[in-house]
């Protein structure tokens, strides 16, 4: 197995605007996992494993599932360093993997094999014990297509043990932060509402100055068996017909007039 290294990390991240730590690989041997859940340019979650002082990652675009029937798709990435573990935050727009990102599941991982000689031959098998995740797991390489853009393709699925379930949807049963108790979209900062702008009628395009009328013809809808031809209701809003009154409201300056469809002042 080539040695572990961080330059591929290191070279697609700014560390003075990123809070991602920059991180070093650790020597010492260990068994952590974590599952990111990562808003970038869509929501999709990143399996990392340590393993030769680093990270191993996959980002798994539809997440893990604990039904064995469901393959996902899992694209290798560049290793992380192992603080990355413990990040959470908000990596700002710009930089890479800009989004919000929570740690969705950690614990302890084991193989149920030698763990490099999987990785190379293609077929991973791993054991998970986590908050969400446990039990077996495999990690199966696909081979290359044209498409794949250099791509190291894999599927990730659950094996058939005690800790599988058919039923449950994990994503959406459990979407927080076992680390923080947050959802992802609790680290979305609000947009700023704009701010109003004055209305001015006169600057309009065709404005022109008149006399407030008296009443309006109001537009009224009609009725019919379907949409015009040729949309047959594709580009069609459509809504319930409520009983009520029609008003119309006549604003000039300070004063409002409430009318209604038949000519009387309900002011």
């Amino acid at each position: 197995m080539a040695k572990a290294s961080l330059t591929t990390y290191r070279g697609k991240r700014n560390f003075s605007k990123t809070p991602e730590p920059a991180g070093a690989v650790d020597d010492e041997a260990g068994s952590r996992f974590v599952v990111h859940k990562h808003h970038a340019t869509a929501d999709h979650y990143d399996l990392r494993l340590e393993l030769d002082g680093v990270l191993k990652s996959w980002a798994v675009p539809k997440g893990p599932s604990l039904n064995p029937a469901d393959k996902r798709l899992a694209v290798a990435t560049e290793d992380h360093p192992i603080d990355y573990i413990d990040f959470e935050g908000v990596i700002p727009q710009g930089e890479y993997g800009g989004g919000p990102m929570i740690v969705w599941d950690t614990g302890d991982w084991a193989p149920m094999g030698d763990p490099h000689q999987d990785l190379a031959k293609g077929a991973f098998k791993f054991r998970l014990a986590g908050d969400k995740l446990g039990g077996g797991w495999m990690l199966t390489r696909l081979k290359g297509r044209p498409g794949d853009n250099g791509k190291d393709n894999w599927l990730l699925f659950k094996e058939h043990d005690t800790a599988m379930d058919t039923q449950t949807d994990i994503l959406a049963a459990r979407p927080e932060s076992v680390k923080s108790g947050r959802r992802i979209e609790d680290l979305v900062t609000p947009a700023t509402p704009a701010k109003p702008g004055k209305l001015l009628p006169g600057k309009l395009a065709g404005a022109r100055k008149t006399p407030m009328p008296a009443t309006i013809e109001l537009q009224l809808a009609g009725t019919g068996t379907e949409p015009p031809k040729p949309s047959r209701g594709a580009d069609w809003l459509h809504e319930i017909k409520f009983d009520g009154y029609r008003t119309l409201a006549f604003v000039e300056g300070a004063d409002v007039r409430l009318v209604t469809r038949g000519g009387l002042d309900w002011t």
